[in-house]
């Protein structure tokens, strides 16, 4: 069975909605602590715990990366930039996971996989530092061969497939059709050259079960629908019912 991430990042895009930790008192309580939001996600039955830490800091912030190495009890995947800001971060807290995604100041969340064949020197520069350390390192890039075969080449042991355009072609069956033998053509050259493979983005409770269909993932990094169902259901709930969705 695919292990559960649960990404946290838009718990504390709820919180920076209304608070700026840097001009909060003490005495004001500040809410949604995405802390608290990841333990309840432990409790629903997530396998692991997916913070991304941007250039700019617009959600998730450096105290939160801090507290959830403490706090959480299982593992503390940090989806990051190959910057040397956030690099000088994750080589302090050491998270149990690093996944290398391209960044935009522009874009709402992560859109499209990090091409390795324009930032390779960089992202293996990175990969090296972050696996120095112990960290397991992915890189989030399209579920391209092309791209696949340089990840391998640098030393990351793992990919994240980008599962955007499957999402994205939900309602049209000849696209998703498209779409799903690409992934799935992807995982498998991805395993055979010994990688690990996850995949992530746009992943809800609608189109998850025919994505498990394609491949036996290691672990599918899943986070607005969850939070998005937990505004009705609580986060405990949200997590169980995706989990079950897994199994």
């Amino acid at each position: 069975m695919a292990k559960l991430g649960v990404n946290i990042d838009h718990s504390a895009t709820v919180r920076q909605a209304r608070y700026r930790l840097a001009e909060a008192n003490s005495a004001i309580v500040i809410e949604p602590d995405p802390v608290e939001v990841a333990l309840a996600a432990e409790r629903g039955g997530a396998d692991s715990i997916t913070a991304h830490l941007r250039e700019d800091r617009r959600h998730i912030n450096d105290r939160d990366i801090r507290m959830l190495r403490e706090k959480i009890s299982t593992k503390l995947n940090l989806e990051m930039a190959c910057s040397d800001d956030v690099l000088s971060v994750a080589l302090e807290v050491v998270p149990d996971y690093a996944c290398l995604v391209p960044e935009n100041r522009e874009e709402i969340t992560t859109e499209g996989g990090l091409d390795l064949k324009t930032h390779r020197e960089k992202t293996a520069r990175v990969v090296e530092a972050l696996s120095g350390k112990g960290v397991i390192c992915s890189i989030f890039i399209d579920p391209e061969p092309s791209q696949i075969e340089i990840a391998k080449a640098i030393g990351a042991p793992a990919v994240e497939l980008h599962t955007g355009a499957y999402a994205n072609a939900w309602g049209n069956s000849s696209k998703l059709a498209r779409e799903l033998e690409r992934i799935k053509r992807a995982a498998e050259f991805a395993k055979s050259l010994g990688l690990i493979v996850n995949s992530g983005h746009g992943i809800n409770y609608q189109n998850v079960g025919a994505l498990l269909e394609t491949f036996s993932f290691n672990e599918l990094n899943i986070g607005h629908t969850i939070i998005s169902r937990a505004i009705l259901t609580g986060v405990e709930r949200a997590v169980a019912e995706m989990k079950a969705l897994l199994k």
